[in-house]
């Protein structure tokens, strides 16, 4: 016999796509400009950089863990590699590209190794990552931005295929493979089960450690691709570019139903969190909110989204 839910258990479990819904007809109404082509591809162009990054979140927080140092990473791996792709450099995009993904990788794994392997919280390491990636890229050219880049690496940022913007494409690309590794592989399997009870997947022969090494490579992955069609989309590489970024992400995966305690997500709610902040922040420049108060009000989102979420997992058990 089939189970009958009434409207507040539609209401809560479609939630996301409800405040989608709602935003969207809200700025649809209050602003000329926001249904135009010129601004959608702009706002999805933005919001591609905050995808990326919340897909490799959106491994994390399934695992039960969290990623402070993403925004950091972004900024310092892209600092890094667009040293290689100056005008007057002789190298090739594809050592920027490298260099930069290697970068990330390498931050991400050692994330990874010394939660998994040394047990510290993973709140305290990828804040003292983060610390150290902001310091190396302010130190990496003292303080000041890269610009300069070539116009074959500025093309990733600025470039389209069939009238679709090429940072769209490298985001779809990449959530579609986030998507099969989750719902398709193994590995996937083994994220949710770490994340749900971490003792019994080690019980059922998980390698636990590995499982968390692997998602921290993947959010530094992520990392390094945002910083590459972050910079090449602005055609310099500078600084300061990843900062708050890391709270975007994760305000976004939360949103879209990313349980903070673990062991419950999906990408394609991570998607939606995603447009909801892009067209958050979209619809406020639009109606010229001060960058002040846009921060309060991305705040409140963020506990908000937690509450629910904490409230949520009260209720299940």
């Amino acid at each position: 016999m089939k189970r009958k839910h009434n409207i507040g258990y539609y209401l809560i479990k479609y939630k996301v796509f409800l405040i989608f819904a709602v935003l969207f007809i809200v700025m649809a109404v209050t602003s000329d400009f926001f249904l135009t082509k010129a601004n959608l591809f702009n706002m999805l162009r933005q919001l591609s950089i905050n995808g990326l990054l919340a897909v490799g979140m959106t491994f994390v927080l399934i695992t039960g863990g969290i990623d402070l140092s993403i925004g950091a990473v972004l900024t310092f791996s892209a600092m890094v590699g667009c040293s290689f792709i100056r005008n007057d450099s002789p190298y090739p995009v594809i050592v920027c590209i490298l260099v930069t993904i290697a970068i990330g990788i390498t931050i991400g794994f050692i994330n990874g190794v010394v939660i998994a392997k040394g047990n510290v919280p993973a709140f305290i390491v990828t804040l003292g990552t983060q610390l150290m990636a902001s310091g190396g890229a302010l130190l990496f050219n003292n303080g000041s931005p890269i610009p300069g880049l070539k116009d074959s690496y500025n093309t990733i940022g600025a470039g389209n295929i069939l009238g679709i913007p090429l940072p769209i494409i490298i985001f779809l690309v990449v959530l579609l493979v986030g998507v099969l590794i989750l719902k398709r592989t193994r590995f996937g399997r083994y994220t949710y089960a770490v994340g749900g009870n971490n003792l019994a997947a080690e019980a059922c022969g998980i390698n636990a450690a590995v499982v968390k090494i692997k998602v921290y490579v993947i959010a530094g992955l992520c990392a390094a691709i945002a910083g590459i069609v972050l910079s090449s989309r602005v055609k310099t590489a500078t600084p300061l570019a990843g900062d708050g970024y890391e709270l975007d992400a994760i305000a976004a995966v939360v949103l879209g139903g990313t349980s903070l305690s673990g062991g419950v997500g999906s990408m394609w709610g991570t998607v939606v969190g995603v447009l909801i902040i892009g067209l958050l922040n979209n619809g406020m420049d639009l109606l010229n909110v001060q960058s002040y108060f846009q921060d309060i009000i991305q705040g409140l989102i963020i506990v908000l989204a937690v509450f629910i979420d904490v409230n949520t997992n009260k209720k299940q058990r």
